[in-house]
């Protein structure tokens, strides 16, 4: 009785935990709306041309079907080339809008449309039908238009469906995989012969062997440059040795076709769920849709389908309408055959957590979910995937980016902190951390080995010691705090600047902005031109604030240097950086107040990857003396001070 007792209120637990997720999405969902509403007005919109999720003004190209037979809607907009990060991926649901007659106030136009295509300044949109199109024609002849990202519906309904489907479940397997999860039950794991694979290090050895003896649940966790995706196709890989086919998952579609493909070029069979507009190329070929059309069946059954479509449109005698039943069944037939293969052949399937509720998965259940970028992952859209499966191994880095949650007040109450970190701090037994890294300098490694991961990191002999040149160091930092006034390049003296706030509510600096296109040329003519170009040396320039990365773009379009290395110089923001590297790295911290205020800065996670972009040289940009007030960032400084160099800014 008493172990009884013990199991309902294990299981109630999870299940608070579950609903109180399933509370916090309807007010991120409430906020995203609110906002949504708000968003646009007439005092807003000039100059949201540049917006990741909105362009205003737009102009109509033109109109046509694509190899689809979709009504597509050609649009473009004024660009500079000077865009940032991008909402208007293909699939992404739009609406357009414009201004009323009386010019007070912006009208959103009521259908439901989606990006088919993208680039440089181009869109295509996909149009529900002639009815939107001769709307949109209408207003754009006596009105400006333009045209924003809408909020994905479906995303919060696959999610609140999966939670409470988690709550509600008596599947024996799936609530002792929940408890273990989110409640107090161990992971247990298997006794299996030893695994080892020589070309992987012993803690990705020990990483593949936990993968594979787990029976609930196993983490991998990646920090930078240590091989976290070698270890998962390798874990991958090896799980397939043992099971006839997994499921694997990513928060975003550029995730999962990046971990597709490499599991494509091990000559692993995967078959892509999803959007075929939202997959890269290569992936195109692995995609159901692709593959259906592939099928030696399918012709019969494309013709049957157009047989039906044409008979629909005439009456019918009583002997043909015999023949349609026949060919109805027929059809039906070879979708189940066709289908059936699809997924037979398949050793892996590959969709992002939400598209893993796509209808063709309904009936579909794993034995093992592998889920890549765990920690950039709802913890809702988490569930989703995980109802289809017996066992669960999460892998990437909770130390790195976390989730979009845009609700301050449902972040903080726990909605943006993920099932990984969950796991990680509650069932620390299943959890391999990866300790060599293959990117950084080792005094580059130093600091967020000992900030994020326990001092456990350690550089590769190959890496440890590797520089651009034998005259650099791998750190420097150029400290802003003294530089007082400075003289521009016209030769007056202006007071020093620090930094403002733009129109669209991001902070720049200008002065250190002009000292990041300074350091960037010094740093050229220090390992020179030549050597720059012909050893492909790169160079990335990160600043937290997107105003700050417009700034600097603008400033080095004007330096005649620039023009040979413009494909070796790369600026951004961290988002933008995420999951990149490159041999130099300098970062514009951008906050210069007597206050000693930081905002933005305190997301200590993203400053962890803009420093461990780096491969052989880190340069940090910005006033210690504000910055020092946070205690991250004195240490930061001091670590400077003593593995690398620390200059006053000219």
């Amino acid at each position: 009785m008493f172990r009884l007792i013990v199991c309902v209120m294990n299981d109630k637990s999870s299940i608070l935990h579950l609903a109180r997720l399933d509370e916090l999405l309807d007010k991120e969902a409430a906020y995203e709306t609110a906002a949504y509403s708000r968003a646009l007005t007439i005092d807003n919109i000039s100059g949201r041309v540049c917006e990741a999720d909105c362009k205003y003004p737009i102009a109509i190209n033109g109109w046509g079907y694509n190899a689809l037979n979709q009504l597509i809607l050609t649009i473009s907009y004024e660009t500079d080339g000077d865009e940032l990060e991008n909402d208007f991926e293909p699939g992404r649901p739009v609406a357009f809008f414009f201004l009323s007659q009386d010019g007070n106030n912006v009208v959103e136009m009521q259908y439901t449309c989606f990006v088919d295509m993208y680039k440089d300044g181009i869109m295509q949109i996909q149009l529900p039908g002639k009815q939107a199109l001769m709307a949109i024609n209408e207003k754009s002849g006596h009105s400006l238009l333009g045209i924003r990202t809408a909020i994905d519906g479906t995303s919060y309904r696959v999610m609140h469906d999966a939670l409470r489907m988690a709550m509600r479940s008596n599947d024996e397997k799936f609530v002792r995989l929940r408890d273990t999860l989110i409640g107090p039950l161990h992971p247990r794991c298997r006794q299996l012969p030893p695994i080892q694979f020589p070309w992987l290090n012993d803690m990705q050895n020990k990483a593949v062997r936990r993968v594979v003896a787990a029976m609930d649940v196993a983490v991998v966790h990646g920090p930078p440059g240590t091989g976290k995706t070698t270890t998962l196709i390798e874990a991958i890989i090896e799980t397939l040795q043992r099971e006839t086919q997994v499921l694997v998952c990513a928060p975003s579609n550029a995730a999962v076709d990046w971990i597709s493909e490499q599991l494509a070029k091990r000559s692993v069979n995967v078959l892509r769920i999803g959007n075929p507009l939202k997959m890269t190329d290569e992936m195109l070929e692995c995609s159901y849709e692709r593959r259906y059309a592939a099928h030696p069946d399918y012709p019969e059954l494309w013709s049957i389908r157009r047989t039906l479509r044409e008979s629909a449109e005439g009456k019918n005698s009583h002997s043909r309408q015999e023949q349609l039943r026949r060919l109805r069944k027929r059809q039906m037939e070879l979708e189940i055959k066709i289908n059936a293969d699809l997924f037979d052949n398949a050793r892996v399937v590959s969709c992002t957590l939400i598209g893993s509720a796509y209808h063709i998965l309904e009936h579909h259940r794993f034995s093992t979910l592998f889920i890549d970028e765990a920690a950039q992952a709802l913890e809702p859209a988490c569930w989703a995937a995980i109802m289809k499966a017996d066992r669960v191994v999460l892998s990437g880095d909770h130390c790195q980016l976390p989730p979009t949650v845009k609700c301050v007040e449902a972040a903080r109450a726990g909605l943006a902190d993920t099932l990984m970190q969950h796991v990680v701090k509650t069932k620390p037994e299943c959890v391999t951390l990866l300790t060599t890294q293959y990117r950084m300098n080792r005094d580059i490694m130093e600091f967020p080995s000992h900030w994020f991961y326990h001092g456990e990191l350690k550089a590769a002999p190959e890496v440890a010691d590797r520089l651009v040149s034998l005259m650099d160091i791998p750190l420097t930092w150029i400290d802003t705090a003294e530089s007082g006034e400075r003289e521009a390049e016209d030769g007056e003296v202006r007071p020093e600047s620090g930094e403002r706030r733009s129109r669209s509510g991001s902070l720049a600096n200008a002065d250190e902005a002009r000292l990041v296109v300074h350091t960037v040329r010094d740093y050229v003519d220090m390992i020179g031109l030549e050597r720059m170009v012909s050893d492909n040396v790169d160079v990335g320039i990160i600043s937290p604030y997107r105003a700050q990365v417009r700034m600097i773009r603008r400033l080095l379009k004007m330096q005649r240097f620039y023009r040979r290395l413009r494909g070796q110089v790369s600026v951004n923001t961290v988002d933008g950086f995420q999951g990149q590297e490159r041999d130099v790295i300098i970062i514009s911290m951008v906050r210069d107040n007597d206050k000693g205020e930081i905002g933005f800065l305190g997301d200590l996670r993203r400053m962890n990857v803009a420093i461990t972009r780096a491969r052989m040289k880190l340069i940090v940009i910005g006033n210690s003396e504000t910055l020092s007030c946070h205690r991250f960032y004195k240490a930061l400084f001091e670590h400077f001070q003593s593995r690398g160099q620390v200059i006053e800014a000219r």
